[in-house]
């Protein structure tokens, strides 16, 4: 089944994304990660988790978690071959032009600002856009 790796550490942002997953029909299966150590887990198989197989198509990616942050899980999913190629796209309360800059240079498909209103956004409407031609 194709999917979607949503890395997320806010227990009310993942209610939101999964509540608009469904809302938009959204048909992927949705994995959740709190935190981009976890989701490395869920992606290599390592630290008892079974890998992800097949690899999300496409990955939602929060900034600002503990443990390690959106920046450090990008550069880390960069360096790993047969998850580069995977597009991100970053959620983040962050409306800091580095952590933009940043996390364009790492090859981010968009970014979203939360908090979202996935009813009346135009940036989630396009970035519901861009995401439904990656899925296809």
């Amino acid at each position: 089944m194709r999917s979607i790796l949503l890395v997320e550490d806010d227990f009310f942002d993942t209610m939101i994304v999964e509540k608009s997953f469904a809302k938009f029909s959204v048909q992927h299966k949705l994995y959740t990660a709190f935190n981009g150590i976890e989701a490395l887990d869920m992606l290599l198989g390592r630290n008892g988790q079974e890998a992800m197989n097949p690899l999300p198509e496409v990955i939602l990616l929060d900034l600002n978690m503990p443990k390690m942050n959106g920046h450090e899980f990008l550069e880390e999913l960069r360096s790993q071959p047969k998850l580069r190629d995977i597009p991100v796209f970053i959620t983040t309360t962050s409306a800091m032009d580095v952590d933009r800059l940043n996390a364009q240079n790492l090859g981010v498909a968009g970014y979203i600002l939360k908090p979202i209103d996935f009813e009346t956004s135009t940036d989630m409407v396009d970035s519901l856009s861009l995401l439904e031609k990656l899925l296809k």
